[in-house]
């Protein structure tokens, strides 16, 4: 037997006419909550209409949105009449609305939410400088939830999995109905008061708006945000935010999620600190390694194995140093030495005493040398010097 194979866009196709086939599917009625809900500028409304087990991509169209008597907004239960039929680009299928009625006092709940957020953001409750760090390491989890249900087993589960010497100290409160909001209040403060955990959980899976709403109060919220421990709040599904994940110091989009954020893995914890272990290991080893080798460069060095080989390089040095100072001083010496007798012979070259001694005399009136026979007159009385000795005369 063979097969003609076909593309993705024959198959999704196929399938949407299949869906458009379908008379039931051309007009369906359904009633859900809104989440996700996105108004694009152009007009269309994009949105998830779901209930506590399911959930359906929807969209309205520009030309369908202009009839609406209300703004859809999350959170909001509403009854949808339109049709369901296959996306071709994405392979989804999804509702195409093409009326929507708002049912019940969801409307006026989602007003007093805003509201409330409002004021509440105006004080400051939400600021991220009053939050509180959650422990690193816990002992005891306080946790305020129903003692029914699958909130408490999933936060069990998956912290005892996480670390099995962890204690969880359940405080049971109703999560919905009339006076639930006042005992989940009273139970922070009681946790609070006795100091009965490090951190405390707030908790309960998900729902409407109206199931939701004990911890959209006003005293839960002031009741969280005044506990002096930490508070992670694990309200809904994930799409869902109440006032308490506002307030809380940490919030969880579910609950065994919460879990996962106040209960470290231990396994993991120890895994990290046998590879801290090693790094610091290998580490050491790497510098012992280093320093070993350091050593041995500085023991092969000289100033290791001939201390004293340096010391005998300088005197060396100097002393050659020394000797060649010594040898340019004699040097200088002798050629001054040189230089003077060459001076002193010019010199006595030039002495009036050498003359004398070849026969010559000075003749001096009053010690100054007579240089004229101008200067002498009969009856002058002269002085004669010649080489051996001195003579008084008159010139006769």
């Amino acid at each position: 037997m063979t097969y003609n194979p076909i593309s993705v866009s024959e198959l999704n196709e196929y399938i949407k006419n299949k869906f458009d086939e379908d008379e039931y599917l051309a007009n369906v009625l359904v009633e859900g909550e809104i989440s996700n809900c996105k108004h694009h500028y152009t007009g269309h409304i994009y949105f998830t209409l779901k209930d506590e087990n399911s959930l359906i991509k929807s969209i309205m169209f520009k030309s369908y949105t202009s009839h609406l008597d209300f703004v859809p907004k999350d959170g909001m239960k509403v009854m949808v009449l339109g049709s369901v039929s296959v996306f071709e680009r994405d392979g989804a299928y999804q509702l195409y609305a093409k009326a929507m009625k708002q049912l019940g006092k969801v409307g006026d709940l989602r007003v007093a939410y805003e509201e409330l957020k409002s004021k509440l953001e105006k004080e400051g409750l939400f600021k991220e400088e009053h939050k509180k760090k959650i422990p690193i390491m816990p002992q005891t989890i306080g946790v305020l939830t129903s003692n029914t249900g699958a909130v408490i087993r999933d936060i069990i589960n998956v912290s005892t999995r996480r670390n099995p010497n962890v204690h969880i100290r359940l405080f049971p409160v109703p999560v919905q109905g009339e006076g639930a909001a006042q005992k989940i209040a009273n139970g922070i403060e009681f946790m609070n008061e006795k100091e009965l955990a490090d951190v405390l959980i707030v908790a309960r899976g998900g729902g409407s708006l109206e199931d939701l709403w004990p911890f959209n109060e006003e005293i839960v919220a002031r009741a969280i945000y005044n506990s002096k421990i930490p508070v992670i709040s694990a309200v809904g599904h994930e799409t869902d935010f109440t006032i308490s994940d506002f307030v809380a110091d940490l919030r969880a989009p579910t609950p065994s999620a919460a879990a996962e954020l106040a209960v470290p893995d231990i396994a993991m914890i120890r895994e990290n600190l046998l590879g801290y272990q090693n790094r610091f290991k290998q580490a050491l080893l790497r510098k012992t390694q280093l320093m070993r080798l350091q050593y041995e460069k500085c023991m092969a060095s000289r100033a290791f194995t001939q201390p004293l080989q340096r010391i005998h390089e300088q005197y060396i040095s100097i002393d050659r140093i020394v000797k060649e100072l010594e040898h340019i001083i004699t040097k200088k010496l002798q050629q001054e030495k040189a230089n003077a007798q060459t001076l002193m012979l010019k010199l006595d070259a030039l002495s009036p005493l050498k003359t004398l001694t070849r026969g010559y005399s000075i003749i001096s009136i009053d010690g100054k040398a007579v240089k004229s026979i101008k200067q002498l007159s009969k009856d002058t009385e002269i002085e004669v010097r010649m080489h051996d000795g001195n003579i008084n005369a008159k010139v006769i």
